[in-house]
Order: structure tokens, then sequence, then C-alpha cells
């Protein structure tokens, strides 16, 4: 609620497992995901993204990387292979 404030229904315009639904673009998607994340059930909810993204016959990888958190680290660890990827879609 802090974000985007009380309003439940202006949230669907900013969520993106509602947002893949309906898009027209088709930009893969790779998102990496640490098991011991504490945000993980209760808050991020990955599980609705895949759902979706499969249902909507969207490109994606989801990649739930064992025994990481949401911390710095988790993010050092595979920041590299992100850049990779954004940079094939931009040449692509």
């Amino acid at each position: 609620m802090g974000y985007l404030g009380q309003d439940t229904d202006s949230w669907a315009e900013h969520d993106a497992h509602l947002l893949i639904r309906t898009t027209t673009a088709q930009l893969p998607l790779f998102i990496d995901q640490g098991s011991d994340d504490p945000f993980l059930q209760g808050q991020l909810l990955p599980e609705h993204l895949v759902n979706a993204a499969k249902d909507a016959n969207y490109p994606f990888t989801y990649r739930l990387q064992e025994g990481y958190d949401h911390s710095y680290y988790f993010i050092a660890s595979f920041m590299e292979e992100h850049i990779r990827h954004h940079a094939k879609q931009l040449m692509d």
C-alpha cells in the first residue's frame, strides 16, 4: 500500500502477472529468485507470474536459486547473466 496507495483497483496497472496476460510485447523474461528470500511467500509470489506467462505463451525463464535470499550477494551472483540476456535482446 505504501507505494501504490489504497485504491487496490489501480494496482492492476502495475502488476506484472496481470499485464503479461494482455501485452502484445514478446521480450523474453529472465527471472532468478532465491529460495530463501523472506519475501517469497506473501509478497513476491513468483508463481503468479510464472502461471500467467505459461497461460499467455509468453517467453520466459524462471530459475529458483537454492539457498539464496534477497541480498546483494544474490544479485551480484547472477547479474552478469542478466546483463548478457538484456544485451542479447537489444542486439536481436
